[in-house]
């Protein structure tokens, strides 16, 4: 069964329900009135009766009362304690053998001939100083009409109104599950067109709206993932032709002149050698490129800033002969991932390293809710272009100078990524010809 179709039947049957429900109250609470309205009349005959019988000395004087005080369609009959008969008097046919029943309530109520009837008693003083009762029947011809009219009026109104329920269930479908196909519709063009379609946009701020806009949020999330995806597919496959292409032709020349010529083969080994080790580092970039975005690769725990920078910078500075200056600031508590930031601190370090000859310089200082560290370097600079897209994946200020620098693009986009993951904001300051300045700050 279709959408559609189970909401138009659940809107219709929960509406005639709640109709029907409707309905059966009114006509219970108009029955109940009637009801009660009828009793309090037959109460106070009885007081009358009551009061005149208290007045009589014979008997021929009390078939004389009960003539008075009975009404049309009505029995009054009085009994002893034990229930016998003591006199009758009917003003209908329809009484004469109708047993009377009471209950524990005010009154009872029986059926004749289609019509309801209303049955109680009450004590009297009979003329012989005992306790009888009278016991008044009295057939409701009006109140039943009345009923019985109610009743087909409901009954009429029911059935009228289904016209309207059904029709305002099934619009109330049409706009329930209209944005829904719309919605597989334009996933089913998306799947056979190969694009990211998206659904117009819908007026409102309800739910469907809603919907419409995350839809359309999540198509646009997936299109920029595809083609981000699609261009690191294509950077990545040209960084890796570009090495496999320069060991392929020095590989045919060692082939052609190598054996022969030591001065061709070392400088084709030489060659082979340096693309295959940085063909490794890119592919050792890209791997951990991908294991960053797994949250549980991060670990937080209380740490000591200074003393990273400090086991961070002292290796480098041994195995790269280059002089990096830090002063100790004394003890920086932060709560991070310690083998990430050293990470993060390598790559910035290594960075400035390759693209300066100078001095580089480590600081790292606390703030009233973040420790900051800094790595300057003193080399040529980065031109204002190009700041917004350092952290892109693959991207390189100068093609040339990555080529003589062993640079692949993707550091500054691990370092990114590692700064993401411990929640470090990652900032970089540039002026050309006056050096790089590239800072961490950490909140605290």
């Amino acid at each position: 069964m279709k959408l559609k179709t189970k909401i138009h039947l659940f809107s219709t049957v929960l509406m005639l329900f709640i109709l029907a429900l409707s309905n059966s109250g009114i006509y219970v609470i108009f029955k109940q009135l009637a009801y009660t309205t009828e009793y309090q009349q037959l109460i106070h005959r009885s007081k009358e009766l009551t009061e005149g019988l208290s007045r009589v000395h014979d008997e021929e004087e009390v078939s004389d009362v009960l003539r008075t005080y009975i009404n049309p369609e009505s029995m009054l009959r009085v009994t002893d304690e034990e229930g016998k008969e003591i006199k009758t008097l009917v003003s209908t046919k329809e009484l004469e053998n109708y047993e009377l029943s009471f209950d524990e309530d005010d009154y009872s109520i029986g059926q004749v001939n289609g019509a309801a009837v209303m049955m109680t008693k009450v004590p009297v003083i009979w003329l012989d100083g005992d306790v009888a009762y009278i016991e008044i029947a009295q057939i409701l011809r009006d109140s039943s009409r009345s009923l019985h009219l109610l009743k087909f009026i409901l009954l009429g109104v029911t059935l009228l109104a289904m016209i309207p329920i059904t029709l305002s269930s099934m619009t109330l479908g049409k706009v329930v599950t209209q944005p829904i196909f719309k919605l597989i519709a334009t996933m089913r063009a998306s799947r056979k067109s190969g694009k990211y379609e998206k659904l117009a946009a819908l007026d409102g701020k309800d739910e469907l709206a809603e919907m419409s806009q995350t839809f359309n949020e999540m198509m646009e999330q997936l299109e920029q993932n595809y083609q981000k995806q699609e261009k690191f597919v294509s950077n990545a496959s040209h960084e890796l032709k570009t090495p496999l292409t320069i060991m392929e032709g020095y590989g045919r020349l060692l082939k052609r002149q190598g054996f022969d010529n030591k001065q061709v083969a070392d400088e084709a080994l030489t060659a082979i050698l340096n693309e295959t080790a940085r063909m490794k580092e890119l592919i050792e970039q890209m791997l951990q490129m991908a294991k960053s975005k797994d949250p549980l690769a991060f670990t937080f725990a209380q740490a000591d800033v200074t003393q990273i920078v400090k086991e961070t910078v002292e290796p480098l500075r041994v195995a790269s002969g280059r002089t990096i200056t830090f002063a100790d600031p004394g003890r920086l508590p932060v709560s991070t991932d310690e083998k990430r930031l050293k990470q993060l601190l390598f790559i910035l370090l290594d960075n400035a390293r390759k693209y300066s000859d100078g001095e580089i310089q480590v600081r790292a200082w606390q703030e009233e809710r973040a420790v900051v560290m800094e790595v300057q370097d003193h080399g040529e600079g980065i031109d204002a272009q190009h700041l917004p897209h350092l952290f892109d994946r693959f991207y390189r200020v100068q093609e040339d100078r990555a080529r003589k620098t062993g640079g692949t693009g993707l550091g500054l986009a691990i370092a990114k990524d590692l700064a993401n993951g411990i929640r470090a904001e990652l900032q970089v300051e540039s002026v050309r010809g006056d050096g790089t300045t590239m800072r961490i700050t950490l909140p605290r």
